[in-house]
């Protein structure tokens, strides 16, 4: 191998083409499936994990919160699509800050997203085996666990067309369940409008209105990010779909808006039910506490609640799972990370990636079981904190592809774009504000600041790794590098001409 210097930051080296047909991947997935991929990663969060919101800022702080973070991912998802059109990369979010803000700031972003998909699919898991104990209650938790990781993982490795097949079905029979529980709610007369203002008020607040003021929309502000956190993780399939300037805008947005319409009935049907706000807030198993509100205690309801939360919370362990296998092999294969986590199988998956992600959150359920036995709140304290640091390492992310957004229509009007956000700039100057007041909004509440903690212990961790030794590894020939390297000598040659 030859090594060629970059810059004062980074050094390259040029590998044999060899390198790169072990890292193939193949695919020509359509928007219906990358729909379906999207919705199903994230629509866990209308099953449980919301809820929390409404503890913190009251129905209308979490509502409010809900609005807010929409406007943000809607902002997000629009300016996204044109950023994976231009640079259609595994890489992702990686990718496009690559290569507007080098490679430094490329790699932080790759590694926030690594950090949420792992701990996201991390709390699903958790929260599934939780579920599932009350219907097998003489099995072992561990082997849930096992059962659930290794199901899947071999999902993912088979082939691109059974994983996304899957996750469609799965996702399809999840917006079934949600479909039935507000209709029936409705009908039922189970829903009560009045239930939705019962949070206690502080004093000098109004009970109807904010009963935690406005320092409760704040503290609201991850959990309602949770009801669209991961639909950004389509950019990730860029090199597995098939036309990608139609099929990827028109996945994410019909995704986008498919998850607005359901937050929208969850968000207000659920919180309206049985104990009403104070007590779904408080639960591990808001649909669960609705559709016992309509089935009544027994069994019928126990099988129900444990079956739909089940389907909605395979449906997100399933979509994260594909991610966090695609952005650690993106950053593998360009040597950020060992690169031999980037060898991909003879059926073109990152199986090595895939492990090591699986690996890792093997470990982190068991740090959440535990932590969870020591904690008097048990839902709450662990899952919520476990919620913010996924939170916040995909807030982090999200700052940095709009200010690369920003950068390239400043410094790069000319570079190709196949397809064009309707809202332009002003759509990720919206979309990167609202990131930062999330971003306050998670560090300025001290229950959320141990989460926010872990995420700083990681990236140290991995910005050691880097200043230490990766930076000095980096592949020129992967796709990412090599399209920031090939723009970055195109606007040299610009200003020199």
């Amino acid at each position: 191998m030859s090594v060629k210097k970059s810059n004062g930051i980074v050094s390259y080296e040029n590998v044999h083409e060899s390198y790169l047909r072990q890292r193939r991947l193949k695919g020509s997935a359509n928007w219906f499936l990358l729909w379906g991929l999207g919705v199903g990663a994230v629509i866990s969060g209308d099953f449980y994990g919301w809820n929390y919101g409404l503890v913190v800022g009251g129905f209308w702080g979490m509502a409010i919160a809900t609005i807010l973070m929409a406007i943000m991912y809607l902002c997000m998802v629009y300016s996204t699509a044109e950023l994976t059109a231009t640079f259609p990369h595994a890489g992702g979010f990686y990718s496009f800050t690559r290569s507007a803000l080098g490679p430094f700031w490329g790699y932080i972003a790759g590694i926030t997203v690594s950090i949420e998909y792992v701990l996201a699919n991390a709390a699903v898991v958790f929260a599934l085996s939780q579920y599932l104990q009350g219907v097998i209650p003489g099995v072992p938790i561990y082997l849930v666990w096992l059962f659930a990781y290794a199901t899947f993982l071999t999902m993912n490795i088979w082939s691109l067309e059974l994983s996304l097949n899957v996750c469609l079905w799965i996702t399809l029979v999840a917006i079934m369940v949600l479909g039935v529980f507000y209709i029936s709610m409705l009908v039922s007369g189970v829903f009560q409008p009045e239930l939705l203002f019962n949070v206690p008020a502080d004093p000098g607040q109004s009970a109807n209105w904010l009963p935690k003021g406005w320092n409760g929309v704040f503290a609201a502000i991850p959990f309602a990010i949770w009801l669209y956190l991961a639909i950004e993780q389509l950019p990730m399939t860029a090199e597995e779909t098939g036309d990608v300037p139609k099929n990827m805008p028109t996945g994410m947005i019909l995704g986008m808006f498919t998850l607005i319409i359901l937050s929208v009935f969850t968000l207000l049907l659920n919180s309206g039910v049985g104990g009403g706000a104070v007590a779904i807030g408080e639960t591990g198993v808001p649909l669960g506490d609705g559709l016992e509100a309509y089935f009544g205690e027994g069994a019928t309801s126990t099988v129900v609640t444990t079956l739909a939360l089940i389907c909605g919370l395979i449906a997100s362990l399933h979509g994260n799972m594909f991610a966090y296998g695609r952005i650690i092999f993106s950053l593998s294969r360009a040597g950020y990370l060992p690169r031999w986590f980037s060898v991909t199988s003879k059926n073109h998956t990152p199986y090595r990636a895939l492990i090591l992600g699986a690996t890792i959150g093997f470990i982190c359920v068991m740090l959440i079981n535990a932590g969870t036995n020591a904690a008097e709140d048990q839902f709450f304290s662990v899952d919520a904190i476990i919620l913010n640091m996924a939170v916040f390492g995909a807030l982090i992310s999200y700052l940095l592809v709009m200010l690369s957004y920003l950068k390239l229509k400043i410094s790069n009007p000319d570079l190709p774009r196949p397809y064009t956000s309707p809202l332009g700039m002003w759509g990720a100057v919206i979309g990167g504000s609202l990131a930062i007041f999330a971003l306050v909004a998670c560090i300025s509440v001290p229950d959320y600041q141990p989460g926010i903690l872990g995420i700083s212990i990681v990236l140290v961790v991995a910005l050691l790794y880097f200043c230490f030794y990766s930076r000095n590894r980096l592949v020129a020939q992967a796709p990412e590098e090599m399209a920031a390297l090939k723009m970055k000598l195109q606007s040299q040659r610009r200003r020199q001409g």
